[in-house]
């Protein structure tokens, strides 16, 4: 079984320990980063999310604990393996009463560690599945990526409120499954929710969408329209692709937040509007600004909160709750029932960069569910195109691990700039184990200048 998704951070104060448990897991394919530092630790933890944190017990900046009682505070989803030697066995066990998973010991067989480490990613997977997702609009509201909870996390905070929103982010990352969640969050809720693309419309259909018109304001006004400032009353207006909207626009639109009144095109009444505005771009508005082509003031009256939503190559650790997602909401709707995910789909959808974020995996799995025959999503269905296809190649988990031990042992006898003994003390095996292993895995001894001496 595939275990890409799951994301493993390695704490010890020595540097070889953490190759040497890096090596093992990564040759189960899991995905490791390591540290010396416990302080390091907590950094790396608010940048990226890990689903397992094994540690030292005995570090010299935080120990075991206090790291510990801090990932437990901060990072509720991430789960705490204490590495311990004999003498220590005794605080090993206070950690999993105080919350880690459990322990392991040093000088033990490092198959009891992959054992635990099994225990973790089965218990994580069944609990995903029987959560309920907090599902509003089109998307996921919940993520296992740091950054993502703190946006979700102050949607939640300023959803009920009357200020202003502005969305920024790369197309496809769901900034209108935000917006109409922000609008479900609010008071405003019982009230419309009215989405306004400003691209799709020229300056002056733009003006008239918005502000609406009278009967014969111009050619072609056969009959009085309500424009969206007022089809939004009490509501909630969302304008995507706000950059796109032209200086002169962006002076009327002003205008309306200052006084919260609206004049339609072809009559002098003023009209009384009530809305909570939401924007979103996927343009650089800094960038704009600076080059005259979006005015500050503007900028600063729609965004009291701007909120950049990471593309989804940024977290990847979401992608397996939302291929789920999507499977169950898609095969509902198509009245197919899917039973499985094959491993190599699931590697290649973890591995792909998704230029269209979370738009192209939809859309990807609504292609892989008409496909399937027998319930099981298979990777051969997929149709990309070879240039935006992830070069990724298949090996067997032999010949993945064979691999992995050449590279870290030839690592080991540059260190040592060839010498064997040096070299076998430092991966602690015999200097005739060593030499075996370099004859086992074809290592060039003349790149590495091998001395075998006694």
């Amino acid at each position: 079984m595939q275990n890409s998704g799951f994301r493993i951070l390695i704490v010890d104060d020595e540097q070889h320990y953490c190759d040497v448990l890096k090596l093992i897991l990564e040759g189960e394919s899991y995905q490791v980063k390591t540290t010396t530092s416990s302080l390091d630790a907590l950094e790396m933890l608010e940048q990226e999310s890990y689903d397992l944190v094994i540690s030292d017990f005995f570090m010299q900046d935080l120990d075991g604990f206090e790291l510990l009682k801090k990932i437990r505070t901060d990072h509720v989803d991430t789960e705490v393996i204490i590495i311990t030697g004999y003498g220590s066995i005794k605080n090993a066990i206070d950690a999993i009463k105080k919350g880690a998973f459990s322990y392991y010991i040093k000088s033990h067989d490092p198959e009891e560690l992959l054992f635990e480490v099994k225990k973790v990613k089965k218990i994580a997977e069944l609990s995903l599945k029987m959560s309920q997702p907090a599902v509003k609009g089109q998307y996921l509201m919940m993520s296992k990526n740091t950054k993502m909870k703190k946006i979700i996390d102050m949607i939640d905070k300023v959803a009920d409120s009357n200020a202003n929103i502005l969305l920024l982010g790369e197309s496809g990352v769901g900034k209108e499954a935000f917006a109409a969640y922000i609008h479900e969050k609010s008071f405003r809720r019982d009230k419309n929710f009215v989405p306004v693309n400003c691209h799709a419309y020229s300056k002056t259909l733009l003006e008239s969408e918005l502000f609406g018109h009278e009967k014969g304001a111009y050619t072609g006004a056969t009959e009085t329209r309500i424009g969206k400032f007022e089809s939004a009353e009490g509501g909630t207006l969302f304008l995507d692709e706000i950059g796109d909207a032209t200086l002169d626009m962006q002076v009327k639109m002003l205008r309306v937040l200052d006084t919260k009144r609206i004049e339609r095109i072809g009559s002098n009444r003023l009209i009384d509007v009530d809305f909570r505005l939401v924007c979103a771009t996927n343009r650089n508005i800094s960038e704009m600004i600076q080059t005259g082509l979006f005015r500050e003031d503007f900028y600063y009256r729609i965004s009291t909160f701007a909120l950049e939503i990471p593309p989804l190559r940024e977290r990847r650790e979401d992608i397996p709750q939302m291929v789920h997602f999507f499977i169950a909401r898609l095969a509902n709707d198509m009245k197919k029932t899917i039973k499985s995910v094959n491993d190599d789909l699931m590697d290649y959808l973890l591995q792909y960069d998704y230029p269209g974020n979370i738009r192209e995996l939809k859309n990807m799995i609504e292609r892989l569910i008409v496909l399937s025959s027998d319930g099981v999503l298979k990777k051969e269905d997929l149709y990309l195109d070879q240039k935006n296809r992830t070069q990724f190649q298949i090996h067997t988990l032999k010949a993945f691990r064979s691999q992995s031990e050449k590279q870290y042992i030839e690592r080991i006898l540059k260190h040592t700039e060839g010498h064997l003994t040096q070299a076998a003390e430092l991966l602690d095996i015999t200097r005739r184990q060593l030499f075996n292993k370099i004859q086992e895995l074809e290592i060039d001894t003349e790149r590495f200048k091998i001395k075998n001496e006694k």
